[in-house]
């Protein structure tokens, strides 16, 4: 781990759909493990938290979507060439199981953190089902990708049909428990899909691990803006990847969360 920002060029970016673009970093051994994330640091602007969407001894990926003024300005200014601050990686990561059927449920953006568990589970001798969703089929995330994955086999799902199933994939999630053979499930994406997820495990006595998003700064602990009310711990520290069971107790899961200043934002 890094805690001072290591400058690094970015060697390629690859626009993954309308909002969302994939930085990758070559020639740099980050060390990350799935679930982790980095701070980026762009000088005199600001640092911001990313999920590691991949990472080997040889390159790390980083997929950004354009959501606020920070990832806004890496969309518009970042290039092929350009350079960043980059610390970390941060957190507490996904279990990756050895020789297990494992389910990895992702919503929108939390395809990108998943394919990295599915590589490594792959890796580990895991079948691996690869739930993916998303509100229509431009916004799906690293399809082509995981339908090239050995040992993987992917499913889809979509709000308005358009490809895939219609509906949520906590839909497609349940089938494939009520199927008895999913030893475990991971998940990353939206808080009231994760909850819903974790319903179905729970009533299922399936384990889950879910990745918990907070207002996260310093990485290590010490500034507080990352402490879940229930909890009262550090998500940077104690997650982002936590339990079903230990999630459970975060008051407000899936309803609220705490911006910069502490004032509560209904999600």
């Amino acid at each position: 781990m890094n805690d001072i920002p290591k400058i690094l060029k970015v060697a390629e970016v690859r626009t993954e759909n309308p909002t969302v673009k994939t930085y990758v970093f070559r020639g740099y051994d980050l060390g990350a493990t799935p679930g982790q994330f980095v701070n980026v640091w762009i000088p005199r602007v600001n640092e911001k938290p990313f999920s590691v969407a991949y990472c080997d001894d040889k390159e790390f990926w980083l997929t950004i979507a354009a959501v606020g003024p920070f990832s806004k300005k890496i969309h518009d200014e970042i290039k092929v060439g350009s350079k960043l601050g980059v610390r970390g990686p941060y957190g507490h990561g996904y279990t990756v199981p050895s020789k297990k059927h494992i389910a990895l449920l992702a919503g929108g953006y939390g395809a990108a953190p998943m394919y990295f568990l599915a590589h490594e589970a792959v890796k580990n001798g895991c079948k691996v089902e690869f739930i993916v969703g998303a509100r229509s089929k431009d916004l799906l995330l690293y399809t082509d990708r995981i339908e090239k994955m050995e040992g993987v086999k992917l499913h889809v799902a979509t709000n308005d049909g358009s490809v895939g199933e219609k509906g949520f994939n906590t839909v497609i999630l349940q089938k494939l428990i009520d199927g008895g053979s999913i030893d475990m499930v991971a998940t990353c994406g939206p808080e009231i899909m994760m909850k819903g997820a974790m319903d179905i495990c729970e009533k299922a006595g399936v384990p889950i691990e879910v990745s918990i998003e907070r207002y996260m700064k310093c990485g290590s602990g010490v500034c507080g803006n990352c402490c879940v009310d229930g909890l009262g711990v550090p998500v940077c520290k104690k997650g982002p990847v936590m339990s079903g069971e230990m999630a459970r107790k975060i008051d407000g899961l899936a309803k609220w969360h705490r911006d910069s200043v502490g004032m509560k934002i209904v999600w």
